[in-house]
């Protein structure tokens, strides 16, 4: 599986997943959610997903992580934010991408992003708890702003979630025929 993954069209694929993922990254695509916190949403995890049901979940990681360290130069954590990000981002995609490996359609992709949503809200309480707070000093505020952590992950997974079943749905046809040259 590994070697029909590093074919020279599909890490051009990636490549093209990951470019797309980093621009919706970019700070002129975020959308602050609350006033007074540091809590933005992206959708570029949108396309990081739908890379990994088309090249499969080390294809999402590789796209995931490829998307993360592009980010850390204009990021203003040193790495930590991406870092929390990247951990993050595996525990919303890793699951979708890997049931769709054993079983494709609709249902099984609406099926898996409703338990990968209730994982990246977990992921992501716990990454701001133990990585994002205590680095910026921020520690004390856990408590005050866990409801904002909470709705910030529910809100940018279901959106993500949806935007990739539409997308999904539109892009279905390119997911068949990819799989399909992977036979050859």
């Amino acid at each position: 599986m590994e070697k029909m993954l590093f074919k020279t069209k599909n890490i051009a694929g990636m490549a093209v997943f990951s470019a797309i993922s980093f621009i919706l990254y970019l700070p002129i695509f975020e959308i602050p959610l609350f006033v007074g916190t540091p809590y933005k949403l992206d959708f570029s995890n949108v396309f990081v997903l739908l890379g990994g049901f088309m090249y499969g979940p080390i294809g999402g990681v590789i796209i995931l992580l490829i998307k993360e360290l592009l980010h850390i130069p204009i990021g203003s954590s040193g790495g930590v934010g991406e870092l929390a990000n990247f951990i993050v981002g595996l525990s919303f995609i890793l699951f979708p991408t890997i049931l769709y490996r054993f079983k494709k359609g609709l249902k099984v992709v609406i099926f898996s992003l409703i338990v990968a949503c209730g994982l990246q809200i977990v992921v992501g309480v716990l990454a701001n708890r133990f990585i994002l707070l205590p680095f910026f000093g921020a520690g004390a505020m856990f408590k005050t702003w866990f409801w904002y952590i909470v709705i910030l992950n529910a809100v940018k997974s279901v959106s993500c979630s949806l935007f990739s079943i539409f997308f999904y749905k539109k892009l279905s046809y390119l997911f068949k025929k990819i799989k399909l040259q992977e036979k050859e």
